[in-house]
């Protein structure tokens, strides 16, 4: 028989046949099956022309199962069950995972926040695979869907309309400079920020142009360098007076790593809003939705104390 002919038959006549051999009584078969003895009588004389088999006999209150019937049910158990499987609702449990996701991130999630996730989910989940991808934000939708990218963590930039999303936090402009520049023990002014010169790190071309406009009645500040990369930047500052523009996130973990100072922009720049994205697609998976929630958690924590959420 092919596969399109089992498709026209009644399969849930076989679970009922199942059911009357391990009962042998139409009475006790119906209980199970929730229906009336005539409605389960009805079944077996449909069964035993779908098989071509009387399948019982009846011996006092008894149904004998035949040969036939025996070799049914044997056959039957294993699929059964594994349908029983396949379709009792499992419960997610996060140490037992071994699925493979893909988080696409902006340069700043990849550096500030990533990091600060990375722990917490694989406490809970040490046999999860993570691949961490650049995040193509004028081709996010895309990349969501059919690139195979499970979630994002970046702004929104373009048509975001048809994806699911949940707000992470916002995300300010601060300025790193070294313990020997002249500003080291000083607040930053307008006059000191358009005078020295600058490394921009890991800032889209939107903040870029919010920075650009903040400052656009002023002379053009002296852009030495723009780089994702911090420890570019920090080449450059041994023979440069640089003010380093940076994310407020990946500020405060570069000043404690290689000793820096934080300084507070010297003018208004608005602040950012993350978020982290994912397509539909995704939505009802258990393990994603775990991952997900696990992700915004952590990051709306970090965020939360961030100076402009303070």
């Amino acid at each position: 028989m092919e596969l399109e002919e089992i498709y026209r038959q009644d399969l849930s006549l076989l679970i009922a046949l199942q059911i009357l051999v391990e009962e042998r009584s139409v009475t006790q078969a119906a209980k199970r099956l929730h229906l009336s003895q005539s409605a389960t009588s009805r079944i077996l004389a449909r069964l035993r022309e779908m098989l071509d088999d009387p399948l019982f006999s009846r011996v006092g209150q008894q149904l004998v199962p035949t040969s036939f019937a025996l070799e049914c049910y044997q056959q039957l158990r294993q699929p059964t069950g594994q349908l029983i499987e396949l379709l009792t609702p499992k419960a997610f449990v996060p140490h037992e995972c071994q699925q493979q996701f893909s988080i696409a991130a902006t340069d700043y999630a990849m550096q500030a926040l990533i990091p600060f996730i990375l722990p917490h989910i694989y406490l809970q989940a040490p046999q999860i695979r993570l691949e961490i991808v650049p995040v193509q934000q004028k081709e996010l939708q895309a990349q969501l869907s059919v690139k195979g990218a499970d979630m994002a963590i970046c702004r929104a930039i373009g048509q975001t309309g048809n994806l699911q999303q949940t707000f992470l936090g916002k995300v300010g402009v601060s300025c790193l400079v070294s313990p020997n520049h002249p500003l080291a023990d000083s607040d930053i002014s307008l006059e000191d920020y358009l005078h020295y010169p600058h490394a921009t790190i890991a800032i889209s071309d939107g903040v870029k142009a919010l920075l650009d406009d903040a400052i656009s009645q002023y002379p053009p500040r002296t852009e030495l360098l723009r780089t994702p990369h911090l420890d570019t930047a920090l080449a450059l500052q041994s023979v440069n007076p640089l003010i380093i523009t940076v994310p407020e996130g990946m500020a405060a973990i570069a000043a404690e790593r290689h000793r820096l100072k934080v300084k507070p922009l010297p003018f208004k720049l608005q602040s950012l809003d993350y978020n982290l994205f994912w397509h539909s697609r995704c939505e009802q998976d258990k393990a994603q939705k775990w991952l997900r929630q696990e992700i915004a958690n952590a990051t709306q924590t970090l965020l939360s104390q961030t100076p402009q959420n303070m």
